[in-house]
């Protein structure tokens, strides 16, 4: 039962786009069409789905004060949480690269679409911010952190999903031309945001 609170919590409450307003970047320019927002939010699912628990290995048995106990109660003192920042970035760009080569093999129409906003998954705030969310929260298990992975991935997923069909219906209607673009679409993402909010009720 505490899995599923952690994904639907990192889902609806801590909305990586509506709660936190990270990968806001590829989340408003990659968000005009449905079909290229659902294939970036399914490769965001799976880096963040991968990289997360991955790094929660290196982070409790490799990287903070005591995690090398294991090896022998000599190193129980070494802190290696110093190099926290490099390793979760060569991580994440490693899964992106992996991610950037699957794409152009299999759907070359979805890798010219996307862009440069494939391989910028890379530095993307919602990915780093995945591994340090986990990091801040301690989470007891390796499944505690994959389950708020793939949740904090499948969030970002429905928040550009959710604004790239609002987009394309919008094209029809008639918006004011300095609200036009960017601006009705930062307008919509505050609007979709304080909807958000609503789900803060739950009791998880």
């Amino acid at each position: 039962m505490e899995l599923v609170n952690i994904f639907v919590k990192s889902i609806f409450v801590e909305n990586m786009i509506f709660a936190y307003f990270l990968g806001m970047c590829s989340y408003l320019a990659v968000s005009k069409k449905v079909k290229t927002a659902l294939g970036l939010g399914m490769a965001v699912i799976f880096v963040l789905g991968f990289t997360v628990p991955i790094n929660y290995i290196l982070e409790n048995y490799l990287l903070k004060e005591g995690a090398l106990k294991w090896l022998s109660p000599e190193f129980a003192s070494v802190d290696l949480s110093f190099l926290s920042f490099l390793m979760f970035i060569a991580v994440v760009a490693a899964f992106v690269q992996l991610v950037e080569m699957a794409v152009e093999k299999f759907s070359p129409s979805l890798y010219a679409s996307l862009g440069i906003f494939l391989p910028l998954i890379a530095v993307n705030c919602s990915i780093l911010g995945g591994a340090l969310f986990m990091q801040q929260r301690d989470y007891p298990t390796l499944a505690h952190a994959t389950v708020f992975g793939l949740g904090s991935g499948v969030g970002w997923m429905f928040a550009i999903v959710f604004i790239a069909a609002i987009r394309e219906k919008i094209r029809y209607s008639h918006i004011p031309a300095p609200l036009r673009g960017l601006g009705i679409a930062f307008i919509l993402t505050g609007l979709m945001g304080i909807a958000f909010m609503s789900f803060m009720g739950i009791k998880l």
